[in-house]
């Protein structure tokens, strides 16, 4: 499914998850077209802001905010206030290698709210301007992984299958508007996630040596966007996992996941 190709993305442009890897070269590829850029993250943004300007934003402006709660969100709107946002990458999301029953309910409570009712509240709060003004564009970050029943990456991983079935299901809804959503299904790309997640070190796909570029990555979930696809799975060996694993048995992609991500020491 696709409608309303354009040659570049324009005006106001809020970034989630924007201080690092996907996140922050979707900033700069909305940068190098001349958008005025909200970037919003968790940690310090000082670092992104100066590459997005580096790279012809109109305007930088940055947010240090925690959207797995309400008043995160909260904040972020109050920081959008009454200006339109022409663009919302929803890119911000977490995980938590190991076993489901050894985890924190804690930090499995996080990551839920990061990857789900964070993302949903905002969509929801930002879709609807745009719904009423019959006009904007978001890209989600999912993951091949949405569907792979996630054995020792769980949550993650049953959070983007929430996340690739939300957006597609969305499209369809509002399929008669000039609003394009936009689900990026990348693979294993060399970002923070895994040093976050606690499985660089210990697990086979942790240390794989063939992550994909995340400005690789983040040019095709760009590209999708301005094409207005709705869904774009990042690379060709991904397209092909992501393949299969719609058409093994369930039980058999859960072991081959975990073997990728099963810790040394489980």
């Amino acid at each position: 499914m696709s409608k309303n190709k354009i040659e570049k993305l324009s005006g106001f442009t809020v970034v989630t998850g924007a201080s690092s890897g996907i996140g922050l070269e979707l900033a700069k590829l909305a940068a190098k077209d001349g958008c005025d850029l909200l970037l919003v993250a968790d940690r310090d943004l000082a670092a992104a802001a100066t590459e997005a300007r580096n790279c012809g934003a109109s305007s930088v402006a940055t947010l240090e905010c925690n959207l797995a709660t309400e008043s995160g969100v909260e904040q972020l709107m109050d920081a959008i206030g009454s200006r339109p946002v022409d663009n919302l990458v929803a890119n911000a999301g977490t995980g938590e290698g190991g076993a489901f029953l050894d985890q924190e309910w804690s930090k499995i409570a996080h990551t839920i709210h990061t990857n789900v009712t964070g993302t949903v509240s905002l969509i929801h709060r930002v879709g609807r301007a745009m719904r009423q003004r019959n006009q904007g564009r978001i890209l989600v970050t999912g993951s091949i992984v949405g569907d792979m029943p996630g054995a020792y990456n769980l949550i993650y991983n049953s959070t983007k299958a929430f996340i690739d079935d939300f957006c597609v299901g969305l499209a369809t809804e509002i399929k008669d508007t000039d609003v394009v959503i936009t689900c990026l299904l990348p693979g294993v790309t060399d970002t923070e996630f895994f040093e976050h997640a606690e499985m660089e070190d210990d697990t086979m796909v942790g240390q794989t040596d063939m992550k994909a570029d995340p400005a690789k990555v983040a040019r095709d979930g760009y590209e999708a966007l301005l094409d207005g696809e709705t869904k774009e799975v990042s690379g060709l060996m991904n397209k092909v996992q992501y393949f299969f694993a719609d058409i093994l048995p369930a039980g058999i992609v859960s072991k081959m996941h975990e073997r990728m991500a099963k810790p040394d020491d489980a």
